[in-house]
């Protein structure tokens, strides 16, 4: 099950995903995941209203960015034992000073999830063979911005390189 109001109800189905609103979710699942951009519209969205709905055995991790969860709302739910913990690798307000910082039911990892050797090993190779491609005149495979490659800067600075 999850929540995402931007995803076409056939592509989750495609991934074997039960689309549903926010609270439902909340109220049946375990783990409450939270993956999405920081907008007006996310900002805050797990709150009280959502915490009350989860089980008293769930939890809840932010992986996302931190706005995302009223902390003070999360730091009551997870004081008064509504929830049963919360994984959290990114805040509120950072450094954080809050009570977060003391409770037993609480894992905080600030920006270290996605810090493994696989993660690390593959970010060397990446930029290996990006710099192998633009060596032997192709398009890196991973670039955010592809509407560099088609400039004219870039393509005189990799012609002077090959010339």
């Amino acid at each position: 099950m999850g929540h995402d109001p931007f995803c076409p109800p056939e592509r989750a189905r495609e991934l074997g995903v039960e689309l549903m609103e926010l609270d439902e979710v909340a109220a049946r699942c375990d783990a409450l995941i939270v993956m999405a951009v920081l907008t007006e519209q996310t900002h805050h969205i797990v709150n009280a209203a959502i915490l009350d709905r989860m089980k008293p055995t769930a939890v809840v991790i932010n992986m996302a960015r931190g706005p995302i969860i009223n902390e003070q709302d999360l730091i009551t739910a997870l004081k008064s034992g509504s929830i049963a913990g919360a994984g959290l690798d990114v805040f509120e307000k950072e450094p954080v000073t809050n009570e977060l910082i003391g409770l037993d039911n609480v894992t905080l990892s600030p920006h270290c999830l996605s810090w493994t050797d696989e993660m690390s090993l593959g970010n060397g190779s990446s930029c290996v063979r990006a710099i192998v491609d633009v060596a032997n005149g192709r398009a890196p495979k991973f670039v955010i911005n592809r509407e560099v490659l088609d400039t004219a800067a870039f393509k005189d600075r990799l012609s002077l390189r090959l010339g």
